[in-house]
């Protein structure tokens, strides 16, 4: 039986929700087009929203489209539909990242794994505020390995020592911070200030600064820097913040693709369980800091973000931008 044509508005509701997913400092990098007789998905990057001077190689640009990727999937089981992936489908065409065959009748859930988790994308926000000094429970983090490793990712909760050693990586990333004009540039273009964060569709807004760090030793980066922000406020961090290192076998495209897929899995996973999150990618901007991050037992892997999980308040929804600014459907 010949499978029926999708429909417009399903495609857009696909890509609506693929665009949930995180990305450095919400530039949402991104292009969806869909080939409606094959019904073919293809992902490309969006170059105009990359940052060569904070993202050196697009790794950062390819993670964010590697979680959208994800996210298209949960949302594409959750329909009744089989996204068959392929990443890197055309080596001679760079930008395109992944072309995404969807079969399958609407209605069905092939892959319940997948589907169980499509209530939470939306629900999904970067917290900067404090977490609470808690303990995250065994099994929890047993799930979020379990997660990283389903998309060949591994996902390590560093010791005491190792959780230091990137503490004070970040602090020196934080550092070189103040003296590069370039990382300032990037982060004053993507940053949302007034009456500007009530009708952006990209970057981040005010509203989801959170309060100034006055003690603590969580990695929140402060993305207004010097600049003034009404009504902020300053509090104290957790001292003891609970990291978690997500790292990969390689380090190419492709692998920072499965990363992103990784990430917005054990994302998904951690907001169902309750848990709050942040990323922090500060520490592994440059790359003689981020050869540091890595496990110092093994000294393997190469690590593509750093987690921050606990309990305490979920951030606010940032904006997106309109799925007509995405997607073309020919």
């Amino acid at each position: 039986m010949p499978l029926r044509q999708l429909d417009e508005k399903t495609v857009t509701t696909l890509v609506a929700e693929a665009t949930a997913a995180p990305s450095m400092h919400n530039a949402q990098p991104w292009r969806f087009r869909f080939l409606a007789a094959e019904r073919l998905l293809l992902l490309y990057a969006d170059l105009e929203r990359a940052m060569p001077r904070s993202d050196h190689g697009n790794r950062a640009l390819h993670i964010g489209c590697g979680a959208a990727l994800f996210n298209l999937r949960v949302s594409a089981a959750h329909a009744g539909l089989t996204p068959d992936v392929r990443l890197l489908p055309e080596p001679q065409d760079a930008l395109l990242l992944a072309a995404v065959q969807l079969t399958g009748q609407a209605g069905r859930a092939p892959d319940d794994e997948l589907a169980r988790l499509h209530g939470v994308i939306r629900q999904r926000h970067t917290s900067r505020h404090p977490f609470a000094e808690k303990d995250i429970p065994e099994d929890i983090r047993t799930t979020l390995q379990d997660a990283a490793a389903r998309e060949s990712a591994t996902l390590l909760f560093p010791g005491p020592w190792h959780a230091e050693t990137v503490l004070d990586l970040v602090r020196d990333a934080e550092s070189r911070d103040v003296t590069d004009s370039g990382a300032r540039e990037d982060l004053v273009r993507w940053t949302r200030l007034g009456p500007e964060a009530d009708s952006a569709v990209d970057g981040v807004p005010e509203y989801a600064f959170g309060p100034r760090k006055r003690d603590g030793k969580a990695p929140v980066r402060d993305f207004a820097g010097r600049r003034p922000v009404a009504d902020r406020g300053t509090t104290t961090f957790e001292y003891t913040p609970h990291l978690a290192l997500l790292s990969t076998p390689g380090d190419g495209p492709a692998d920072w693709l499965r990363a992103g897929q990784a990430l917005e899995r054990v994302l998904l996973e951690a907001t169902l369980v309750d848990l709050a999150t942040s990323l922090t990618s500060h520490a592994l901007e440059t790359p003689e800091l981020r050869l540091l991050v890595r496990d110092p037992g093994s000294g393997t892997g190469q690590v593509q973000m750093v987690l921050r999980l606990g309990y305490g308040p979920r951030g606010p929804a940032t904006p997106r931008r309109p799925v007509t600014d995405v997607l073309d459907i020919v």
